[in-house]
This record gives structure tokens, C-alpha cells and sequence, in this order.
């Protein structure tokens, strides 16, 4: 089993509301989501083809790849036409208005 390491990937005010990004959390890329002020990590690649999350457009709690269009909740990982297929989701902190996210 794997240890689980706590990675700092943004400033909070690097990512305004309603928006995301790519982050690297010690080698693994993730899309980053500020909703609301309450930050998501899920992997950045769609389950799909591959297509870069974080680029995508944020609706709500929902992203669309930029890619082909699917739709994910980024608070569940979940594909909002299909919920049994998932991207991973990685626990975020925000402490001292630095971004933290557990990876491993």
C-alpha cells in the first residue's frame, strides 16, 4: 500500500471561482475546481480519450472536456449521463490560503 502524501498545487486566489486548472501533485496531474470557494481535485484525464479536465468548462459543479464534451461532477467524479463511470477524486484542503491536495 502506498503512503498517501499531502502536496501544496495552488494558492487559492490562483484559481478564481467558478474555474479550473491543471496542477501537478508530485507527478500526478489533476484538474482543480473552485466552487463556490469549496476546491475539488479530480484526475485530469477524461476517462474517455485522455482529454485534459482542467481545461475544460466549469457550470455549477459540472466540467465538460474539452475534448468530446462528456460532462463530470467534480465533487463525485462521476459522469453526469453515465454515474457508474468515475475519474478519481483526491481530498483538498485549503490552509493559510494555500491549496493542498492527498495523493498516493
Amino acid at each position: 500500500m502506498r503512503d498517501k502524501r499531502r502536496v501544496r498545487v495552488a494558492e487559492a486566489k490562483e484559481v478564481p471561482d467558478g474555474a479550473g486548472r491543471v496542477v501537478d501533485a508530485a507527478g500526478v496531474s489533476l484538474a482543480l475546481f473552485n466552487v463556490g470557494g469549496a476546491f475539488y481535485a479530480i484526475d485530469n484525464r477524461c476517462a474517455h480519450r485522455g482529454g485534459p479536465l482542467g481545461e475544460g468548462e466549469l457550470e455549477g459543479t459540472v466540467v465538460t472536456c474539452p475534448w468530446h464534451a462528456w460532462h463530470w461532477d467534480v465533487t463525485t467524479g462521476a459522469n453526469t449521463n453515465n454515474p457508474a463511470v468515475r475519474v478519481l477524486c483526491f481530498p483538498v484542503s485549503v490552509e493559510d490560503g494555500a491549496v493542498f491536495v492527498e495523493v498516493g
